[in-house]
């Protein structure tokens, strides 16, 4: 189904994280290949990040709008974004983002689209859309059974969560009431924003796995979950930092390679990185490895790891700091699993291309996803001490498992099943979000 030639034109507008916009970005690229014509809203800074991945194709049907928050002496612009903001400003740039409600209303005015898409906890941008009668649908970017789960602890009831496979061990819950007090936004603006999303609610993920909680989402909520797919990122072109990763993993036998990355947004402590290098040492196994440290501490790669580590692992290992092509490496035939802190669109881009996690999950909603990817039986966790420490033989045994032993077949087989299902559906999802948005513009 398609809109007529650009007759409808939808503002997006996504909190200030790339682990968000980036979808955002996604779906509105799927829009636009059905005539949606998208107005993208964000920061400067963050608009900026995004231009490459804004090909050609799409230049004229997606319009970058710059969304100004109000100046505060300690946010600078360059900080208008999670990327590289230091922890103690995240609550600064979340109220930052909340008083540009002025400029958002100012910019409704002016663009007049027929619809507005925002995100998690964001009830003032769908307030604004209210007050110019221009209908407001939430995208979470979440999986259901995560967002299940936390509607369900915060709604203060005995009742036992339906889904016993999807809990958090009692170091995590600490970590997760930690995070949830530091989130953009508190319980009143998530359930706000849940509450004023028109008739529907769009979640990045797919029926096939997660059906049974888009169903007790819906009536946990009471409107109509519209799954919209995994919308993984298409690669972009290959640079020559690129090449030189492809020409590592071209020497290497088939699934004889892990990949590790633990997000863009996440640093890993210098226990961690221990624990984590360790593990990859003594699985024997390739690795192609992705360190990333805080904007602004100086240290190298070398000083970070464990004493003679490079020279230990030589050519079985490569150690990449920043950031490399992930989907792209995924996707490459040595590869044969992926260490991952299992952010919704690592767990994506992981199904997508066959690839069965190690899992080790970091915070916020990733030790949920984890619990998802042992149930689905997509991959294996790591499991960690009773305090919550990374412990390297774990590390080690999991890998192994996934990639070497007959007794992870299984995991690898269900990673190739669940690829090739995803695959063959192709872009269902966006028809049945189509018709919801189409039909919510008509209704207005």
């Amino acid at each position: 189904m398609e809109a007529k030639k650009n007759n409808i034109s939808v503002l997006m507008l996504p909190w200030l994280a790339h682990g968000h916009i980036s979808p955002f970005l996604e779906l509105a690229k799927k829009l636009t290949n059905r005539n949606f014509h998208i107005y993208m809203c964000s920061t400067p800074i963050n608009l900026s990040s995004i231009k490459k991945n804004i090909t050609k194709r799409y230049c004229e049907s997606i319009e970058l709008v710059e969304l100004h928050l109000p100046s505060l002496p300690n946010l600078p612009p360059h900080y208008h974004t999670t990327n590289g903001l230091p922890p103690h400003l995240m609550n600064t740039l979340k109220t930052a983002f909340e008083n540009a409600s002025p400029n958002f209303s100012k910019i409704l005015q002016t663009l007049k689209p027929d619809l507005v898409v925002y995100d998690y906890s964001q009830p003032w941008a769908a307030d604004s859309a209210s007050s110019v009668n221009i209908p407001a649908v939430q995208f979470l970017t979440f999986g259901t059974a995560v967002v299940s789960l936390a509607i369900h602890m915060s709604d203060d009831t005995e009742d036992k969560f339906p889904f016993p496979e999807i809990y958090l061990h009692e170091y995590e819950m600490l970590s997760l009431k930690e995070a949830v007090k530091e989130a953009p936004g508190n319980k009143y603006s998530f359930d706000e924003a849940i509450k004023l999303s028109r008739d529907i609610i769009l979640v990045k993920t797919c029926r096939d796995f997660e059906g049974k909680y888009i169903d007790y989402l819906s009536n946990l909520v009471s409107k109509k979950i519209v799954p919209v797919g995994s919308l993984v990122q298409e690669s972009i072109a290959r640079d020559d930092h690129d090449e030189e990763i492809m020409q590592w993993l071209d020497k290497k036998e088939k699934c004889s390679t892990v990949f590790v990355s633990f997000g863009s947004e996440y640093f890993l402590s210098k226990e961690d990185i221990f624990a984590v290098a360790r593990g990859l040492e003594r699985s024997k196994v390739n690795f192609i490895w992705v360190i990333r440290f805080p904007q602004g501490e100086r240290i190298s790669i070398r000083d970070a790891l464990p004493e003679g580590y490079l020279e230990r692992v030589g050519e079985r290992g490569m150690v990449i700091e920043g950031w490399a092509p992930q989907a792209t490496i995924l996707q490459h035939p040595s590869i044969g699993g992926f260490v991952s802190h299992c952010g919704w669109s690592s767990f994506m881009e992981s199904m997508k291309f066959g690839v069965p996690i190690i899992a080790m999950p970091m915070h916020i909603d990733q030790p949920m996803n984890a619990r998802l990817v042992e149930y689905i039986r997509m991959g294996v966790e790591a499991a960690r001490d009773e305090d919550g420490k990374l412990q390297s033989e774990e590390i080690a045994n999991t890998i192994r498992k996934v990639l070497v032993e007959e007794s992870g077949e299984d995991v690898r087989n269900k990673a190739k099943e669940l690829s090739e299902k995803m695959n063959a559906k192709g872009d269902e999802e966006i028809d049945g979000v189509v018709e919801e948005l189409v039909a919510l513009c008509r209704n207005k």
